[in-house]
């Protein structure tokens, strides 16, 4: 984790080149500014670890760590490679903290894809199959995917991202997802709290 936001954070301070401006389209005009949304923003941490604290086998957490691992190597590369930004709103983010905090440590170049939907994208997968392989209640998989939703909808409100950001996010989620579970059946054997 440690190495990650270094990396991260050498990324956003050295860019291949001047971050271009994301553009907006219809879907970013219909979900309004909210700043209460940082704590579903913010919640994504929790998200992430719920996948390794379910593992049952070394196997399966060596196989989450790499996938998600390559996952956030791709993107930093593209944020590297290719700087993106959001557009910059007319809002006093002095008037809000916890945002205003969030806009000064994260510097632009980071905008497309997000990484942070992708991550909850990710998450929402090995959730779904862990969840198969504990015989969980469907109920806890619809959650999942109703918070991961929550979590994309979170980057919009704060305007931490725009919908193509989001888009690209997903989508790159889902590659590394379906790559990463690819033949993983032994990988997600046994987890830790067998619900059946």
């Amino acid at each position: 984790m440690v190495a990650f936001f270094q990396a991260y954070f050498f990324v956003l301070r050295n860019p291949g080149s001047t971050p271009r401006v994301m553009p907006q389209i219809w879907l970013d005009h219909g979900v309004p500014f909210a700043p209460q949304a940082f704590g579903v923003y913010a919640s994504l941490w929790v998200y992430v670890s719920l996948p390794p604290a379910l593992m049952g086998n070394f196997r399966g957490l060596v196989r989450f760590t790499i996938w998600v691992t390559l996952m956030c190597a791709l993107c930093l590369a593209l944020f590297w490679a290719f700087p993106t930004q959001v557009p910059e709103p007319s809002i006093d983010w002095s008037a809000y903290p916890y945002l205003s905090f969030l806009k000064g440590v994260d510097a632009s170049g980071n905008a497309c894809p997000s990484l942070h939907v992708a991550s909850a994208v990710f998450t929402t997968f090995w959730l779904h199959h862990l969840f198969g392989a504990m015989g969980a209640p469907r109920a806890l998989g619809w959650m999942s995917h109703l918070f991961c939703v929550a979590i994309a909808w979170s980057t919009l409100a704060t305007l931490q991202h725009v919908a193509l950001d989001v888009l690209a996010g997903a989508l790159v989620g889902w590659v590394f997802a379906r790559l990463s579970l690819y033949q993983a059946q032994a990988a997600l054997r046994a987890p830790r709290c067998a619900l059946a």
